[in-house]
């Protein structure tokens, strides 16, 4: 074993240049598999963690204000009741700091004493001492703000930041427009209000969630005496995260497999390339009596060592480049990032990287090591001399283009891993682009989610013919929303879409089974709500509205709908406005081809209430969607650089193994731009079979595998245009012209008469 290793030592200091090369490809691998880890683990993990940390409610109840007494009385007779807490909570209120300020401020007074349903990741929490409070993590990042600073909370006047804290059941400002401040109630009835005030918001913590359909029943049936109630649970809550990054999550986490096989294949790739570098030392190995076995151990022992110092190196730089965008992607979910729960998966990425690279280093050479000692002292180099010459007198009347292209073509074993690697690699740059763009659709295309109005603007359904009639204003018509509780699992929100006829005028979600709703008992439901209740077409869909009254309806279709993870039926409104009576509707706007949203805008504005602009997926997430695109940058250039190692690694070996060929152009005159000719031939007959692969790759393999994994929100494709695929593929081919400048930079520095020699 002390022989193995030592060398295996010896056979890494040898080849220093070498060796650095393959641990660069190594790293970058692992680098690669290591960002597509860090994101999939933080955003996978990422609700049920905050959730833990902040000890989220699994009920949380708003209602009309009520007296503390009347809400204890009710609430501490449901059963399995584990906790209970209660809160004021005040919106519209105007909260300033420095040159910041927002009028939709959310005042939350808090009781101390229990539990709270927040944590504090910064400061301290309240203690009750006049004028503290403390801000949600999302306003801190958004103003800069740090305990022991001012904010200024409507009539309150300043109050000092105690802490910063992160309460999981809503997206974070400004991804919700309400930034969040915590006071104590206690302070607020003994020397503001000088009174108890009255609370809206009870908090709710079951004993075992297997309970909690009886629990919210019974909340349901005693909350008679309270007004306008409406319930949120922990799935109601996770839904609302879910829908703020909606399928860009899902095709996130899905992207970690696909990069951990590109990986795979490079490094297997790489490996095998440094096993065939060494076959004439294996040779010797061989003639001196080393067994097959023993060779095979010392080159798993070298590589071994070298993935698992390159590996580390990799992973921890991965780990480092998407780190950052992933927290503040989770930071805007209002979710806490891994921290150190992130470094399991990182060390058993390592330990995949290792296995991949000893299992690729060591089978090649096992299989190499069989051949006859003679074969091996040859090298990689091809036939004997004569061959060589023959078949080079032919390749130099073709053009030094022509004759790296041959070159490169005649190793086809490398040639074929090469291009496999390129084409896996530069596919998933595609795809990281595609994601980008769908990102951009998502941002500013309302029609990506299936919506075909610009514009809403509260108006009641009688002035639907008098929107109509505006100037560039194609169609116009009520939008009635609510959003209640399946009646057979009370934990599963459904959000029930109206409109008056037929609903594709508006919202046209694509039709995955079934027809479209034709009568008033008559529903269609987003495939995530089918998924989530188990209900398909012929079924029932009952939902308890937030008044208490329950509508039913039947099930004629299945849409792929986007708005709230597809947990949304579109239905007509006889029904909601009858247990609904004072349910208040929107008025939707759709433009005509080439009209101008703003003039539409303004003539709205002029007429009454403001209008509201529509977007895709949400219409605040210019900084969320922000941090997706750079997320997404980051892991394009890790792959990129894949690209560009796995060519240059290539052109390095082809230029080791034709030695005597490069030198013998060299010693009929050919300079530096000739022998770059030549190699940019060998990354030509490369880079550009990689090119299509990746195209097709991409746009018929992973673009609809991601398509399938968001089947369940929308029919939506990352694919990217032809001129971005284009773009693509030319810096590809620049990037190995680059990469055969340098090599042949480097070959040109050897005297001709070295690699003459070895003819």
């Amino acid at each position: 074993m002390k022989a193995h290793l030592e060398g295996a030592w010896r056979s890494l200091r040898a080849t220093p240049r070498r060796t650095v090369l393959a641990g660069i490809g190594i790293a970058l691998a692992a680098a690669m598999a290591a960002a597509a880890v860090t994101v999939g683990y933080g955003l996978r993990t990422g609700f049920d963690r905050s959730a833990r940390a902040a000890d989220l409610p699994d009920v949380l109840v708003r209602f009309n204000s009520e007296s503390q007494s009347t809400v204890d009385r009710i609430v501490s007779r449901l059963p399995d009741l584990a906790a209970r807490a209660s809160r004021v909570d005040v919106a519209n209120v105007d909260v300033a700091a420095g040159f910041d300020k927002s009028d939709r401020g959310t005042l939350q007074a808090v009781e101390l004493g229990g539990r709270r349903g927040y944590a504090v990741v910064a400061g301290h929490d309240l203690t009750g001492r006049p004028r503290e409070a403390l801000v949600e993590r999302g306003l801190a990042n958004a103003w800069h703000l740090r305990p022991g600073q001012d904010v200024y909370v409507g009539t309150l006047g300043p109050l000092r930041i105690a802490g910063i804290a992160v309460a999981p059941d809503n997206v974070a400002f400004p991804l919700a427009s309400s930034p969040h401040v915590y006071v104590s109630k206690r302070w607020l009835d003994r020397d503001v209000v000088r009174t108890t005030l009255d609370v809206n918001q009870a908090l709710i913590w079951a004993r075992s969630t297997r309970n909690l359909d009886v629990l919210l029943q019974q909340a349901r049936a005693t909350s008679a005496p309270l007004g306008d109630v409406r319930f949120i649970t922990r799935a109601g809550v996770r839904v609302l995260l879910d829908g703020a990054a909606g399928v860009i999550i899902a095709l996130l986490v899905a992207f970690s497999a696909i990069a951990l096989g590109a990986a795979a294949v490079m490094l297997a790739a790489g490996a095998r390339a440094e096993v065939q570098r060494r076959l004439p030392a294996i040779g010797v190995q061989r003639a001196l009596g080393a067994s097959r076995a023993g060779i095979a151990g010392e080159r798993a022992m070298a590589a071994g060592g070298l993935a698992l110092a390159a590996g580390a190196a990799g992973v921890a730089a991965g780990a480092f480049v998407a780190g950052g965008p992933s927290d503040r992607l989770l930071e805007a979910l209002n979710e806490q990032p891994p921290g150190w729960a992130v470094a399991p998966p990182l060390v058993a990425t390592l330990l995949a990287v290792v296995v991949v690279v000893i299992a690729a280093a060591a089978w090649p050479a096992w299989h190499a090591a069989g051949r006859r000692p003679v074969e091996l002292l040859r090298g990689p180099e091809l036939g004997g001399a004569r061959g060589r010459w023959f078949r080079f007198s032919r390749l130099a009347r073709a053009g030094a283009v022509v004759v790296g292209a041959r070159l490169a073509a005649t190793r086809r074993v490398r040639a074929a891993s090469t291009i496999a690697v390129l084409g896996v690699s530069a596919a998933v740059v595609l795809l990281m682009l595609g994601l980008a763009a769908l990102v951009q659709r998502l941002r500013d295309d309302p029609g990506s989610v299936g919506k075909r109005y610009a514009l809403t603007v509260p108006l009641p359904a009688s002035a639907a013919q008098r929107v109509r009639a505006l100037p560039g204003v194609a169609d116009a018509g009520p939008r009635w929303v609510v959003t209640g509780a399946d009646s057979f699992a009370l934990g599963e929100p459904v959000k029930l879409i109206a409109f008056s006829g037929d609903h594709t005028r508006f919202e046209d979600p694509p039709l995955s089974t079934g027809r479209r709703l034709r009568a008033d008992d008559e529903a269609e439901i987003g495939q995530g709500l089918s998924q989530a209740l188990g209900v398909g077409v012929g079924g029932t869909l009952a939902t308890q509205l937030p008044s208490g009254a329950e509508v039913r309806f039947r099930v004629v279709g299945i849409v792929r709908a986007l708005d709230d993870s597809g947990r949304v039926a579109y239905v007509r409104p006889a029904r909601l406005l009858a247990a609904e009576p004072g349910l208040q509707p929107q008025m939707v706007v759709r433009l005509r081809p080439g009209a101008s949203r703003d003039a539409v805008r303004r003539e709205l504005s002029a007429r009454g209430p403001a209008p509201s602009t529509v977007g895709g997926a949400t219409t605040r997430n210019g900084s969320f969607l922000g941090v997706l695109a750079a997320l997404l940058r980051a892991v394009a250039a890790l792959d990129a650089l894949v690209c560009v190692y796995a060519l240059a690694q290539a052109l390095t070996l082809t230029a080791a193994e034709r030695r005597p060929t490069l030198a013998l152009l060299r010693a009929t005159g050919a300079g530096t731009p000739t022998i770059a000719l030549v190699l940019a031939g060998a990354t030509l007959a490369m880079s550009v079979p990689a090119a299509l692969i990746a195209i097709a790759l991409e746009r018929f393999a992973l673009a609809p595998l991601v398509a399938h994994l968001a089947v369940g929100y929308a029919d939506l494709s990352p694919a990217p245009d032809p001129a971005l695929s284009a773009l693509v593929a030319a810096g590809l081919v620049v990037a190995g012209c680059l990469a055969a400048a340098v090599v042949a930079r480097s070959v040109v520095r050897e005297p001709p008469v070295t690699g003459l020699r070895e003819e």
